[in-house]
């Protein structure tokens, strides 16, 4: 047995994007941005992580919902790798490295404000197993 878990805090780069399965099962996908600064000698140095996250079930419709670009969140979950065990790589048109890195999230909370009282906010997700993403 085998057990994975990846906990990130960030912001949303854009509205989240919700859609159904077939079986008419609710997906919502958004983009997290999570950005991390230090000082490398005299210099500060910002480095930004982005992060696609899909929720299902009725914490996609809540996510759908309530959350949009820029809303600070906390999402739980699991890595989803490539067929080799990777995230996606690219390059960018000006030969930079890029990775992509992919969540099926188990929780979302929302975090620092915008649900009126500046609390926060949790549902659990019900993950999907491989067989059930219709993708």
């Amino acid at each position: 047995m085998s057990y994975h878990k990846i906990v990130v805090v960030g912001n949303l780069g854009r509205d989240p994007e919700m859609r159904y399965t077939p079986d008419g099962t609710p997906v919502t996908n958004f983009n997290l941005a999570a950005n991390r600064s230090y000082k490398k000698g005299d210099e500060k140095v910002e480095e930004v992580t982005w992060f696609r996250v899909t929720v299902w079930r009725q914490m996609a419709e809540v996510c759908n919902q309530y959350l949009a670009k820029g809303r600070q969140v906390l999402v739980e979950g699991r890595l989803i790798a490539n067929e080799y065990g990777s995230p996606r790589v690219w390059e960018t048109s000006e030969g930079d490295p890029r990775a992509s890195f992919e969540i099926n999230a188990e929780t979302v909370r929302f975090l620092g404000g915008g649900n009126g009282d500046g609390g926060q906010q949790e549902a659990p997700a019900e993950p999907m197993t491989e067989d059930e993403i219709p993708f």
